[in-house]
């Protein structure tokens, strides 16, 4: 859903030396976390979340100083079929209620390329935390977004998840407990 995006901009930039963190707002009409698990051996189930808040402090000298944080509803969960999505907030699995957050807050950033780095954080989802790393690509860094003026940056990480780390896991280990996570967002210096 998160440090997530600050990691990806390390190699791009002529930032004066000594420049303070960069602030981007997380740019919630091109960012989305998709989910797949096996379901039953028969198919690959997909999901998405939607309706991102973050804010991201960019150190472009020292990456490994850059921070993320994001938050999304978690009930924004989409998956194309209504009573899916009714049963993945029921008690049977997430038991969520209106105002329910998914968040990350980022720990730390490995750099491990040019435009590659590990990016460790907090994944809470309820009540629950774990850690989780996500192994994430730069896309694009620009001066300048070519509709709106404005600095804008755009990453691509993913992970892998067990579901039953959060207390989600009903039908386990018939519907997989392991849950792919692909990650894209954008996000933009502030007007």
């Amino acid at each position: 859903m998160n440090r997530i995006v600050l990691a990806a901009a390390f190699a791009l930039g002529t930032t004066p030396a000594l420049a303070a963190p960069e602030t981007y707002q997380l740019d919630p009409s091109h960012s989305q976390v998709v989910f797949t698990y096996d379901h039953l051996g028969f198919s690959t189930t997909t999901g998405m979340f939607s309706g991102f808040e973050g804010t991201i402090e960019f150190d472009a000298e020292n990456p490994a100083n850059s921070s993320v944080t994001v938050s999304m509803p978690l009930m924004s969960m989409f998956t194309g079929w209504e009573k899916r999505e009714a049963h993945f907030m029921s008690d049977d699995l997430f038991g969520a209620q209106e105002g329910d957050l998914v968040t990350f807050t980022s720990t730390g950033i490995e750099v491990t390329g040019e435009n590659t780095a590990l990016i460790t954080g907090d994944l809470t989802i309820k009540d629950t935390t774990r850690t989780v790393v996500l192994d994430t690509v730069l896309n694009k860094k620009a001066d300048a977004h070519p509709m709106n003026n404005r600095p804008w940056i755009g990453f691509d990480a993913t992970t892998t998840l067990l579901r039953s780390d959060f207390g989600v896991d009903m039908a386990v280990p018939f519907i997989s407990n392991e849950v792919a996570l692909r990650i894209s967002i954008e996000a933009g210096q502030p007007e």
